[in-house]
């Protein structure tokens, strides 16, 4: 069943209590500032990534002695890996003061073993080292920002209910705060519930252990590796 914007908008404001359901109508100026102010919501999980449950996966290409890579409406990377033939190849994040900081040569072109993102406006830059010295097949999953929405669109199609229901209350929420009413406690409640429920399952911490070889002094593709090997290992 189609769950227009409008609908959205027409139920925060019965929830926030600025319109009364069945007594009262939302106006025309009440749905266009309720579209301005959700859109503004969506445009806050930005920051707030751990709100979005949605994971995408991202598929581009490296291109040979090029180390960063723009990518539009990026939030955060779980996982980067790259492609030779049919085989998949892991890398491993890196901090910002290790990635920019540690020495190195960077004159390299090999297999990329490690990389790092930086925020950045409209996306993110992604670093990879080494500089791949051909074109390799590249897959990162991650989440990406929300895009807005329009009055009459239906957000069933790219939205599960529970998400829908969410961004209800949060409106409901907002529009207390923007026409100066206390939100009701029941709203206040509901918003927390769904907060709560959402960043534990959509952004949980790793905190499994991972056991590195004693032979190793660092992660990822070493200097002997690229030098004599070329970057493969056994």
């Amino acid at each position: 069943m189609a769950y227009t914007t409008l609908k959205l908008i027409t139920n925060a404001y019965y929830e926030s209590g600025i319109v009364s359901r069945g007594f009262e109508t939302v106006s025309g100026q009440q749905s266009n500032d309720g579209l301005g102010f959700l859109n503004d919501l969506l445009q806050d999980k930005t920051v707030e990534n751990g709100l979005i449950p949605y994971y995408e996966k991202y598929n581009f290409t490296a291109i040979a002695g090029v180390e960063k890579y723009f990518i539009q409406n990026l939030i955060e990377i779980e996982t980067f890996t790259f492609y030779i033939d049919t085989v998949r190849y892991q890398t491993e994040n890196r901090a910002r003061r290790e990635y920019f900081g540690s020495s190195r040569a960077d004159n390299i072109q090999s297999l990329p073993g490690s990389w790092h993102m930086e925020r950045c406006f409209d996306g993110a830059n992604l670093y990879m080292y080494f500089k791949p010295n051909t074109t390799y097949p590249l897959e990162i999953w991650g989440q990406f920002r929300l895009n807005d929405v329009t009055m009459l669109q239906d957000l069933s199609l790219t939205l599960d209910r529970f998400y829908i229901n969410y961004l209800k209350f949060d409106l409901a929420a907002r529009l207390c705060a923007e026409y100066n009413y206390s939100v009701p406690p029941g709203v206040a409640k509901q918003l927390k519930a769904y907060e709560d429920n959402i960043s534990k399952k959509s952004g949980p911490m790793d905190m499994r252990l991972i056991k590195m070889s004693s032979l190793q002094r660092r992660g990822g593709i070493n200097y002997a590796q690229v030098n004599i090997g070329k970057g493969w290992t056994t």
